[in-house]
């Protein structure tokens, strides 16, 4: 049986990933601070973003219950956020902070205790990544920096060598979602590059959640998952 576990599962991405694993009959459990409208999948309300409170939930036996009879375990580290946005002296320290527990602490953590709660299931590992990891952009000092410590992660399990472990942290393109929307409204002087998101939206040059998500499953699901540590959707 295959279980898969898929946080930020009520916007954007998130939500068409789960909608596209349950339509593949793989159960789902979703991690977020809100629920989704989608019928048939378990659901956590939970403020990845507070280390206390998912700590918590993890010291539980919910992860271990709802993995316990799963021949093949997925993990979806899709949550996360862009903000705070600008240079240096823009940027909230509590901001950063909250950032970095969303973007990084969290999954990490959950990686984890995942592997730890199905110690004899096949564990995939898929940290949704960003382009941002790979190439450094004025005004997200902190989403790139946030987002390459995934990409080191997916690496550094690898080299562990667990054959029942694969990971991968994977640039998913860019998508129309809340996101998105939230970059293009931001000011030329926090994000100087804001114009081509812009050209990327008028353009008709981005991907729809349901496309992206179909593409994102097909590559989670595939043979030769984990064997790229570190991988592009568009490629």
């Amino acid at each position: 049986m295959k279980k898969a576990i898929v946080t930020g599962h009520t916007r954007g991405l998130g939500a068409a990933v789960a909608a596209e694993l349950q339509a593949r009959g793989i159960a789902v459990l979703g991690l977020a601070r809100g629920r989704s409208p989608l019928a048939g999948i378990e659901q956590i309300e939970l403020d990845m973003a507070d280390p206390a409170a998912l700590q918590a939930w993890l010291a539980g036996d919910a992860l271990r219950d709802f993995l316990q009879d799963a021949g093949n375990a997925l993990l979806v580290n899709n949550a996360g956020v862009v903000t705070p946005v600008g240079p240096l002296a823009a940027q909230d320290p509590a901001e950063v902070l909250r950032a970095v527990a969303l973007n990084v602490g969290a999954p990490l953590a959950l990686a984890a205790a995942f592997v730890r709660a199905a110690p004899k299931a096949q564990r995939r590992i898929l940290h949704v990544s960003s382009g941002a990891a790979r190439n450094a952009y004025p005004g997200w000092a902190v989403y790139c920096a946030t987002k390459a410590a995934l990409d080191q992660h997916a690496r550094a399990v690898l080299l562990d060598g667990d054959v029942g472990v694969r990971a991968c942290s994977l640039a998913p393109g860019v998508i129309d979602t809340d996101m998105q929307a939230a970059i293009r409204a931001t000011p030329d002087a926090d994000f100087p590059m804001r114009e081509r998101f812009v050209a990327l939206k008028e353009g008709g040059a981005l991907d729809s959640p349901e496309a992206c998500a179909r593409k994102l499953v097909d590559y989670l699901l595939a043979p030769g998952f984990g064997s790229e540590p570190v991988d592009d959707l568009r490629n």
